[in-house]
């Protein structure tokens, strides 16, 4: 799908990637440019120099994101394509993470997609055209070591996304899953404070959210539904298929190497 002329939806546009896509689509010349998130002021601050509606959106509740919906629709008509990319990193370490972290992080990061989906899939059916862009992570695919929440909530945000794909697909409506590694955004600086969340993330390399932006239009364009910009993680996915014990006694040696300050 190209994006020229589409009315196009972005969450979690006050910063880093959401920011990054904003700036990016907008050079596109969508016919409209929705840019919602919490901290409305950013929202307005980037939406501002780009001619785009800026919305205040709290994911984690489905009527706020109805709302979006609807506000958008009230000002740019019929969405062709909603990225839904606010997510929260969750809490480091393990079970013992309160409910609460739970909570906002699967309303957050899975029940935010399921509520846009739920909005705007009974009009693109009948359009037999759309485009659902949920933002994962390369955590939903292998794992955050430092993090057991972000890993559990990513997992399942990429599994619906393969559920939809599979569901919707050939009656026109597209799905994309944005699945990144390390990138340079505020929410890395909580993952980088654990050496060996730091030592997984960087085993691919950081890129910037610019770099993400540019792999999701050629996403959009080519129809891919998992968008990839660290180019490894389709090989460690790959191991992890073929060789599930090697591949988990490897993340055991980084995790293990990166505590004792031994290379991995």
């Amino acid at each position: 799908m190209e994006v020229s002329g589409r009315h196009i939806v972005i969450t979690g546009a006050a910063g880093g990637i959401g920011r990054a896509l904003a700036g990016r689509l907008a050079e596109e010349r969508p016919r409209h440019l929705v840019l919602a998130d919490r901290d409305i002021d950013g929202a307005r601050a980037v939406a501002g120099p780009l001619g785009a509606q800026a919305v205040e959106l709290d994911a984690g509740e489905e009527r706020s994101v109805v709302s979006l919906i609807e506000q958008a629709t009230a000002e740019g008509g019929p969405i062709d394509i909603f990225i839904s990319n606010a997510g929260v990193p969750g809490a480091m370490g393990g079970p013992e993470a309160e409910d609460a972290v739970w909570d906002e992080a699967w309303r957050v990061n899975v029940m935010s997609h399921v509520w846009a989906s739920r909005a705007l899939l009974p009009q693109m059916l009948d359009r037999g055209e759309g485009y659902l862009i949920n933002t994962a992570s390369a955590a939903g695919l292998l794992t955050q070591v430092s993090s057991l929440v972000y890993s559990v909530t990513k997992h399942a945000a990429v599994a619906l996304a393969e559920w939809m794909s599979i569901e919707y697909s050939e009656r026109g409506v597209r799905i994309s899953c944005i699945c990144p590694q390390g990138v340079r955004t505020p929410m890395l600086e909580l993952a980088m404070e654990d050496a060996a969340g730091a030592a997984a993330l960087t085993a691919g390399g950081l890129i910037e959210p610019e770099d993400v932006a540019d792999a999701v239009l050629d996403g959009i364009r080519e129809e891919r539904m998992l968008i990839l910009p660290h180019e490894n993680v389709a090989g460690f996915m790959a191991l992890k298929g073929a060789d599930p014990e090697r591949w988990l006694k490897g993340m055991r040696r980084i995790v293990r190497g990166a505590r004792e300050g031994t290379p991995g």
